[in-house]
């Protein structure tokens, strides 16, 4: 298992591509889907020092905290509900360049400026957990972030 992750690029691109075979390999053979999300949550965090990075599991018609980087966050997140819960609800890679415009938005900090949130997908194609990222600054993610996020996390799909 890897110790450290070695992340090189100039660009979020380049960056997210040197990342991502290191995050698999972290992921790789474990069948303990906290142990994965663990990792995954401080390998991202540690290539992008964001905000708040990690993952709420779906628990019956609620999304709850999973592993995460970051500051204390909401526990519980109502289905769709906030950025979280939309994105559960609808199936898709929510961005939202400005949180405080997004109708209903869960300020689980006061510092969140723009999110983005994936869906974590099981075989069947159903979510079981999303992979939420909040920055502190307006308008940080794209479709760069939303491209490399969803390959990342499709993986994931074998644990649930």
């Amino acid at each position: 298992m890897a110790e450290t992750l070695t992340v090189t690029g100039d660009s979020k691109d380049e960056r997210y591509r040197a990342l991502l075979p290191q995050a698999l390999a972290l992921i790789d053979g474990e069948t303990d889907v906290v142990a994965c999300l663990a990792n995954l949550a401080a390998a991202l965090h540690a290539t992008f020092p964001r905000l708040w990075t990690g993952f709420y599991l779906v628990k019956g018609e609620q999304l709850v905290l999973g592993p995460f980087q970051g500051p204390i966050a909401c526990t519980r997140i109502p289905y769709g509900r906030g950025v979280c819960g939309a994105a559960w609800k609808e199936n898709r890679t929510l961005l939202v360049p400005d949180v405080d415009a997004f109708p209903g938005h869960i300020a689980c900090s006061s510092s969140a400026r723009s999110e983005i949130v994936v869906p974590v997908r099981d075989t069947a194609g159903r979510v079981v957990a999303v992979l939420d990222i909040d920055a502190d600054v307006p308008a940080d993610f794209d479709e760069v972030d939303a491209h490399h996020l969803e390959a990342l996390v499709a993986p994931l799909a074998a644990l649930f």
